[in-house]
């Protein structure tokens, strides 16, 4: 284990002696590197605020059932178990409540004041109801079951309108979604080029090293010891750029979130984007460092092989 680690301290060290030898080289290298990953983290950062203020809007929706007005109270009454057994299927902890219409007309005269056009009908114009509230809907699948229980309610004996309120989730949901696919289309894209500059960078050095490195193979180094610094050089290529490309993101934050505030205050509400946790971050840095070590990994292959 302790000549394991002590490979390995070499190896890094070797890899640290590379870039010193070429600081110029690798800092550009670092800098292409880092404006192609921005562009994904800033979409993931995008991504992750809307997802959080999507969570903050998804409250619970709720369907409204209404009878037709010519249901007697205790057929309307009735209707309850098999409505609440519909309901259940699609949505276990959903919650089933009985509207009268007299209790109807009382809160639609407190809230809008309109006693006095009542009065002038002569008779209450609202029907019996149901209030449904549902689980908190945050995905297009769950927007997708209450489609579907929106109609198998409306086919139950009696119902004459059912009207629900979750076409806002659902557009959030779908917008969502949609993101979410445009940064993966531009991860994976921007991943290619991470490849591709880690592939060139340690062939760049290979070929600065030939001959060093057929020296050492004469006297014995074996394909590992040759290699592992290469591994190293585009892990470090990778994860310094990540860092980089996370400083950008970040420091792009400040100005935005002014514009932002600026924006939100004609709405009357308060807005603005965070920066990703630090778990998400160290993942996008393994994630940066993995790209740079798979880049190394084929430029070794090919070219190192090669020419020993």
């Amino acid at each position: 284990m302790t000549a394991w680690l002590r490979h390995h301290l070499a190896a890094f060290s070797d890899a640290i002696q590379h870039i010193r030898r070429a600081k110029g080289s690798f800092a550009l290298n670092v800098l292409v590197i880092a404006i192609a990953l921005a562009l994904p983290f800033a979409g993931l950062t995008l991504t992750s605020n809307l997802q959080s203020v999507g969570g903050r809007l998804a409250v619970e929706p709720s369907i409204s059932v209404f009878l037709r007005t010519d249901t007697p109270r205790v057929a309307a009454q009735a209707l309850a178990p098999t409505l609440a057994g519909v309901v259940h299927q699609y949505a276990p902890q959903g919650s089933v409540a009985f509207v009268t219409r007299e209790a109807a007309l009382d809160t639609l005269q407190q809230k809008t004041g309109i006693a006095d056009a009542v009065a002038a009908l002569g008779e209450n114009p609202l029907p019996d109801a149901y209030i449904i509230t549902l689980d908190a809907l945050d995905t297009p699948a769950g927007a997708a079951r209450v489609d579907t229980l929106v109609a198998r309610l409306s086919a139950l004996p009696g119902v004459e309108q059912v009207q629900v309120d979750s076409a806002w989730v659902k557009r959030l949901a779908a917008m969502l979604d949609i993101l979410r696919l445009l940064v993966t289309l531009l991860a994976a894209t921007l991943a290619l080029v991470v490849v591709v500059v880690a592939f060139n960078t340690i062939r760049l050095q290979v070929m600065t090293q030939h001959a060093e490195i057929r020296v050492a193979r004469l006297v014995g180094a074996t394909d590992r010891f040759i290699y592992r610094p290469f591994y190293y050089l585009g892990a470090l290529l990778g994860i310094s750029a990540g860092a980089l490309a996370l400083g950008a993101v970040a420091a792009a934050l400040q100005p935005l979130n002014q514009a932002i505030a600026q924006f939100a205050k004609l709405y009357a509400t308060q807005f603005h984007l965070t920066v990703l946790t630090w778990q998400q971050s160290l993942l996008l840095l393994g994630a940066s460092a993995l790209l740079g070590l798979v880049g190394s990994a084929i430029s070794i292959h090919r070219h190192l092989t090669r020419s020993l």
